[in-house]
């Protein structure tokens, strides 16, 4: 598999945006919440925001946000569903974060990503962008499908490589930079397409960037 695999293109994201019914709940990803709620609002970018469920929770709670995503029609999504009293507190940005390079300007006091799955090379530099456009003090918050879905009912891919733990996230950061404030496989209770009952775990990492 590579990153020119039609899942990971813009246009096959389009195209899953482009019909009439809503791909995700609406609602903020409970992870996140959690792992935010007790922060002070700042700036935060939210990378691959799709519809903006998260990018407008967290605009409701006082921070100035930033949504990226590389599939125009998730975009124009998101901007169908802000609120009109939080438009002044979002930024609905395109762009292909595997172009993002560590380095690049600007920084956030918050950067968050959910359930970005490329293959191994691809999110090992994704992400390490992502953590370098945290600001010192700042919080990285990153939740995945952790690899134990794959022993479960739920249909998953099965390419493990797509799949992470936390402390795979941790493994990349440079420990001297970072202090690791949650480090989880967070248990969740759902339903696989055909009904069947069945518990999955989201990897979660929160750290805060001390240097």
């Amino acid at each position: 598999m590579h990153e020119t695999d039609p899942r990971f293109s813009a246009a096959f994201w389009d195209q899953r945006y482009s019909g009439t019914s809503a791909l995700w709940s609406g609602e903020p990803n409970p992870a996140l919440v959690e792992e935010v709620t007790a922060l002070a609002p700042g700036t935060a970018l939210e990378a691959g925001c799709g519809e903006g469920a998260d990018a407008i929770w967290l605009a409701g709670q006082g921070w100035q946000v930033t949504g990226a995503d590389f599939s125009t029609q998730a975009l124009h999504r998101a901007a169908d569903h802000t609120p009109a009293p939080l438009t002044g507190r979002l930024t609905w940005q395109r762009a292909d974060i595997r172009e993002w390079k560590p380095g690049e300007s600007p920084r956030y006091d918050l950067v968050t990503a959910s359930f970005i799955h490329f293959p191994g090379p691809v999110r090992r530099a994704v992400f390490a962008a992502l953590a370098a456009r945290v600001s010192i003090e700042g919080h990285l918050v990153i939740i995945g499908h952790h690899p134990s879905d794959l022993d479960t009912a739920m249909p998953r891919p099965p390419e493990p490589d797509l799949f992470y733990t936390a402390d795979d996230l941790i493994a990349d950061l440079s420990a001297h930079a970072w202090k690791v404030v949650t480090r989880a496989a967070r248990p969740r209770s759902t339903t696989t397409p055909d009904g069947t009952p069945v518990t999955l775990h989201d990897t979660v990492l929160t750290a805060q960037r001390t240097l």
